[in-house]
């Protein structure tokens, strides 16, 4: 029988000392803890005073707001430029000025990358491409929202071509994930030139007041070219896109207020096109009563009223997020939801040239219903419209392919469809606004509608004209042929008795009846007719 010596334990083993400090793995973990802190840090201590003596935050502390705490996972951080002469070769920071990776907005996975101006300006090169490139790549696999945080001085001149065809790269990916997963962009300063058309290809685009600008060509430029003398925020500010342009979706005060109306506006959207928009708990009972819109709104068509007040009453809790809210705005759109199902609001607004629609409001509503349909936001459409603007501007300023804009969305929409017709609803504009006729799923209307090809007065206008020109007394003539005209084919019940209304509803009962409705189509499924794309109009 052999006998068995027991080895005592070796050093670093559970039972025995920690083994001595040598030049190994140890050391090489506290090489990169030491590198990463130093990547981290930035360019130094100056270049971050710099950044917030302008009024910004740092690419870094912009992530931190946008993501749940400890969540940011940060990937290609020790990235370099290869690039060469003018001086290049001697400038190498980590990073290349861009910070890429990923995290969690309320528990849900997004991407995000954040241009560091301090570091060559934020501008990009082949490398910063190339880091959003994948990071994007990264975004569409994964099927994950993704958010580009804006501060850079546009292609990087040093590098030349390989610039330029960095943005084709974005520009390609940004098309190609349209409609795929939800796209975001926040511009926190400068986005010039061609930089300018990435946040364009977007769905959203956040802006702040004071320090963010994005335009094609800048004030010395525009003044040398045509003479006129503007600031660069007047030019290309958040207010100016916000309200002249439409090209801003949101106009912020800061970048804290920004950042957090992001997180909201995500946790309103799907993490990609095969997936229904997140629920939510609501403690608004979806048996309410809507008694309010009873005084809500005039019974006379003629008479102005806020929108906004029938969409807080009838939307969970009152909340909801309007999308463009100073351009165009005789109409409304709006994220909000219903018994916690988000939907898309799309409304006529009287209290703005009373609800008619233009070439701005139809741009902005068939933008609104392509957003919702993409990804899989039901719509809910509340009609009070007299009619398209007349004018020779808006003729010449193609108010046809304009509006065929909208009514080419509602009718490509597949998503469940509700139209609410609060009033009046005349000619060409009943029709576009999701009317029973171009498919809207569920058609309702309140007992003050009025459904036509235009209003009494013109229709009696038109249509008795000999009568009241031979008339002894013209005024009482007409008046008297208006009444007719309104009680034969402006009662409230006309439509509903030819199945272009599906019911005629209390008001006090419209959330109940939406609810109801939306529910009914929650498994809608609306296959489209095969074909490459459709072609809209422009």
């Amino acid at each position: 029988m052999s006998v068995v010596e027991e080895t005592p334990p070796r050093p670093g083993t559970r039972t025995g000392t920690p083994p001595p400090q040598d030049g190994c793995l140890r050391d090489r973990a506290a090489e990169l803890a030491a590198l990463r802190e130093r990547v981290r840090s930035g360019p130094g201590e100056r270049a971050t005073e710099a950044q917030h003596a302008k009024g910004k935050l740092t690419a870094r502390e912009r992530i931190a707001l946008l993501f749940d705490e400890g969540t940011f996972s940060e990937i290609e951080e020790l990235r370099r430029h290869r690039a060469t002469g003018f001086g290049l070769e001697d400038r190498r920071p980590h990073t290349d000025g861009v910070v890429t990776g990923w995290g969690k907005v309320h528990g849900r996975t997004v991407f995000a990358y954040a241009h560091d101006f301090r570091i060559f300006g934020g501008a990009l090169g082949e490398a910063h491409a190339e880091k959003i490139h994948k990071l994007m790549d990264l975004a569409e696999a994964a099927g994950a929202p993704i958010v580009g945080l804006c501060d850079g001085a546009g292609a990087r001149i040093q590098e030349g071509v390989t610039a330029l065809a960095g943005y084709g790269g974005i520009f390609t990916r940004n098309v190609r994930n349209s409609g795929v997963i939800p796209q975001i962009s926040v511009i926190l300063g400068p986005c010039a030139g061609g930089a300018a058309y990435s946040p364009a290809l977007t769905d959203f685009v956040f802006m702040v007041r004071g320090t963010a600008q994005m335009f094609i060509t800048g004030p010395d430029v525009v003044q040398a070219v045509t003479g006129e003398v503007i600031t660069h925020d007047a030019l290309g500010g958040a207010d100016a896109h916000a309200s002249v342009s439409g090209v801003a979706h949101f106009a912020c005060d800061d970048e804290e207020s920004c950042l957090e109306d992001v997180r909201h506006l995500l946790s309103l959207l799907p993490a990609n096109n095969r997936e229904l928009p997140p629920a939510a708990p609501s403690e608004d009972p979806a048996d309410r009563r809507t008694e309010a819109l009873l005084d809500l709104v005039p019974a006379d068509p003629g008479r102005a009223y806020d929108m906004r007040a029938v969409i807080e009453e009838i939307v969970d809790d009152g909340d909801y997020l309007e999308i463009q809210e100073s351009w165009a705005t005789n109409i409304v759109c709006a994220l909000a939801r219903l018994d916690g199902q988000v939907v898309g609001v799309v409304a006529n607004q009287p209290s703005a040239f009373a609800g008619v629609l233009d070439i701005h409001a139809s741009e902005k509503a068939a933008r609104f219903v392509q957003t919702c349909d993409s990804f899989n936001i039901p719509l809910v459409t509340l009609v009070d419209v007299p009619g398209f603007l007349p004018g020779v501007d808006q003729e010449h300023g193609g108010i046809i392919r304009h509006g065929a804009k909208l009514l080419y969305a509602y009718c490509n929409a597949t998503v469940p469809r509700v139209q609410l017709i609060l009033r009046k609803a005349y000619g060409g504009a009943y029709i576009v606004m999701d009317s029973r006729s171009i498919g809207t799923d569920v058609s309702l209307a309140w007992p003050s509608n009025e459904i036509a090809v235009m209003g009494a007065e013109g229709a009696a206008n038109v249509v008795f004209r000999r009568e009241i020109a031979a008339a002894a007394d013209p005024d009482a003539t007409r008046a008297r042929l208006v009444k007719e005209y309104r009680a034969e084919l402006m009662h409230p019940y006309y439509a509903a008795e030819r199945g272009l209304v599906d019911s005629v509803i209390d008001p006090a009962e419209t959330r109940i009846r939406l609810i109801d409705a939306l529910a009914m189509l929650r498994a809608k499924h609306a296959p489209l007719p095969s074909r490459k794309h459709g072609n809209q109009p422009q």
